[in-house]
């Protein structure tokens, strides 16, 4: 019989603790969100990253830029913010237009880069010191923690080699002593990599993707994908009910990593402020 890892019980539960934990410090926590454009789905994200905000104490600074932004616009945007001394943490929502590089995010100080995806904070997770980890990674360790699950000498198996989500999973698994291997779409025999894994996280955006003849017996599987089958409903890059009887655990989607990834958000936003302090 599986396991269900509850994302938002687990979400809950470190809110909790976080909430108290902001209360007790001497400033206010700030976070910025830049949202450029009318992007539905990144509206519906910095909607729910301030309902966070506002569930644990962080005051959110909601900037709403329109389409036509221009680079040096959201440039000197993101310059201003990182001088304010009363935002902790810069976010920036992706995707951005098709006109504005991504080099703009360049210009968030590593100290408030609360996504983690700077290059200094890459190198520190790469180089196993301080620093600020990805959300949706950091969120399914601590998944992996709550439920007492060893990692420690497991073959551990990513599928997807995302900046956001692949490297740096496969990052940490590796630096709790795991034996990782890191698939993507040119790699062979998928099927047997996938079936040796006793931890199995998927990133890959494919409906329902992974069958219940990829899966090993008792295997721990997280489905990070987020997207509509062809009844138009939620579901994850796991074909949830073909696979969840193989497993020891197993994450839901909706319901799963993705509450997660908001509430490390939140997190490294309260760390980011308890480190300006020293």
């Amino acid at each position: 019989m599986y396991k269900l890892i509850d994302g938002k019980e687990i979400s809950k539960s470190i809110r909790s603790e976080l909430s108290n934990k902001i209360s007790l410090l001497k400033k206010a926590v700030g976070l910025a969100v830049v949202l450029v454009g009318n992007n539905s789905a990144s509206q519906v994200y910095v909607k729910n990253k301030i309902k966070a905000c506002e569930e644990v104490g962080i005051k959110s600074f909601a900037h709403y830029l329109p389409e036509n932004t221009s680079q040096t616009e959201l440039e000197n945007l993101l310059k201003k913010l990182a001088d304010d001394e009363t935002v902790h943490g810069i976010l920036v929502q992706l995707p951005l237009p098709k006109h504005i590089s991504e080099d703009a995010l360049r210009l968030i100080p590593h100290e408030k880069d609360v996504d983690g995806f700077s290059a200094e904070n890459v190198g520190s997770l790469c180089l196993k010191q301080k620093g600020t980890v990805p959300c949706t990674p950091y969120g399914i360790m601590k998944m992996l923690e709550y439920e007492n699950i060893d990692i420690c000498g497991k073959n551990a198996v990513v599928v997807g080699r995302s900046n956001i989500v692949g490297k740096p999973i496969a990052m940490l698994l590796l630096n709790s002593d795991a034996t990782v291997t890191v698939c993507h779409s040119k790699t062979k025999n998928l099927k047997d990599i996938c079936k040796s894994a006793d931890i199995l996280i998927v990133a890959i955006g494919k409906a329902k993707f992974i069958k219940s003849d990829m899966v090993k017996d008792g295997a721990v599987v997280i489905d990070v994908g987020m997207n509509r089958d062809e009844s138009g409903k939620l579901c994850g890059d796991v074909d949830f009910e073909s696979v969840k009887d193989k497993c020891s655990h197993i994450t839901p989607v909706p319901g799963g990593v993705g509450p997660m990834t908001i509430t490390m958000l939140m997190y490294n936003t309260y760390v980011s402020a308890k480190r300006s302090l020293k």
